[in-house]
């Protein structure tokens, strides 16, 4: 009966945590969809891991978007919001800590 409950139990958790984990690897599939030549598989992992670090969850999910389209950051970066401000500012650390770590 022990056996059968942590089963259930386990399953549980995986079930639960599938829908996080494809949410969560946002930046490694932007990375891996951009035409850059050094975005291998293990780079991008690298820059997932790091963003999971440095950047919200939402944050990752707008960062993701500038993969296809920079010039989104670009009109971030001039916006003079104190929101757009704080997001730039965890973009930047997050770049320099990405840069450092799976360069």
């Amino acid at each position: 009966m022990k056996q059968l409950l942590l089963i259930a139990l386990c399953a549980m958790s995986i079930s639960a945590m599938a829908p996080q984990a494809a949410e969560a690897a946002q930046i490694k599939r932007a990375c891996l969809a951009s035409d850059r030549t050094a975005a291998t598989r293990d780079r991008c992992s690298c820059i997932q891991r790091v963003a999971n670090q440095a950047l919200t969850r939402s944050d990752q999910k707008t960062v993701a978007k500038w993969f296809k389209d920079p010039h989104q950051a670009q009109e971030l970066k001039m916006s003079k919001t104190a929101r757009d401000d704080a997001l730039w500012d965890r973009y930047r650390n997050f770049g320099q800590m990405a840069q450092a770590i799976c360069s």
